[in-house]
């Protein structure tokens, strides 16, 4: 691929604290989080145009004039398609005919993308209770935003003092109890082991079980083999802890939504 001068993005790692708001903002997929910070996968998918700087709430990003291999529509067409399915193909497009037209990212004043943003709210549990009896719509028991493995950060809030529930993305639309058996009063990290990057999972995961107020984790997959990869990946991130305190345990989730009996790890 020949090298050029030209706009491309530039990362200084001192100031990245591994939000990912970067890697959601970015529709070709140019980045990642590795090692707990974000660089760029590969330089033939940063087209330069800088939709991600105002996603950074740290000012770590910036576009910069540099050498650097050309920008290969194609090439991340494949890229993206490969790794996040045609949808993300087809945000892509939409994104560069903005582009194409000259029009510049609207980004919110201050603190990263607003979607992404730190949030944490106490549930009333007589209240949540009494809304699950007979006749009664079944509220949410979720307390923070966000949820993805990829997303949430070590040191959050709602983790503190509480129990870790580990969900497969799968696992809380195949039963609808999940929410008030397993999130109901817990910190909340969501993945899935075959379809994400799930490459520092574990790292992020074991910077969250550092914490030593967090007694215990809950692992919640399908019972489909890929799924194991969840158990896999939060066994590595106890390790990275550094911690032998942690009670761990996994309960499975049928594909026809029967909840089975829990297994220590």
């Amino acid at each position: 691929m020949a090298r050029k001068t030209r706009k491309i993005v530039s990362i200084d790692e001192d100031k990245c604290n591994g939000c990912g708001n970067c890697i959601t903002a970015c529709a070709e997929g140019a980045l990642a989080l590795v090692d707990g910070k974000a660089k760029i996968v590969k330089e033939m998918f940063c087209d330069g145009f800088g939709d991600c700087i105002g996603e950074c709430p740290t000012g770590a990003l910036k576009i910069e004039d540099r050498e650097s291999e050309e920008f290969d529509e194609e090439a991340t067409k494949e890229h993206i398609r490969s790794t996040e399915g045609e949808d993300a193909v087809k945000r892509m497009e939409a994104t560069a005919q903005v582009h194409e037209g000259g029009e510049h990212p609207v980004h919110p004043p201050a603190g990263g993308c607003p979607g992404s943003k730190m949030r944490f709210v106490a549930k009333d549990k007589a209240k949540s209770a009494a809304s699950a009896g007979a006749g009664q719509l079944i509220e949410s028991e979720l307390q923070q935003w966000p949820v993805q493995i990829h997303l949430v950060q070590p040191g959050a809030p709602y983790f503190k003092g509480r129990e870790l529930a580990v969900l497969s993305t799968c696992a809380p639309v195949a039963n609808a109890e999940i929410h008030q058996r397993f999130i109901r009063g817990r910190g909340v990290a969501v993945g899935c082991p075959k379809l994400d990057d799930a490459e520092t999972y574990a790292e992020k995961l074991g910077a969250i079980l550092e914490d030593s107020s967090i007694p215990r984790v809950i692992i919640v997959r399908m019972e489909v083999p890929c799924c194991g990869g969840l158990t896999a990946i939060v066994a590595e991130a106890v390790k990275l802890s550094g911690r032998t305190d942690l009670e761990v345990e996994e309960i499975t989730v049928g594909v026809d939504g029967t909840i089975h009996g829990a297994m220590k790890i």
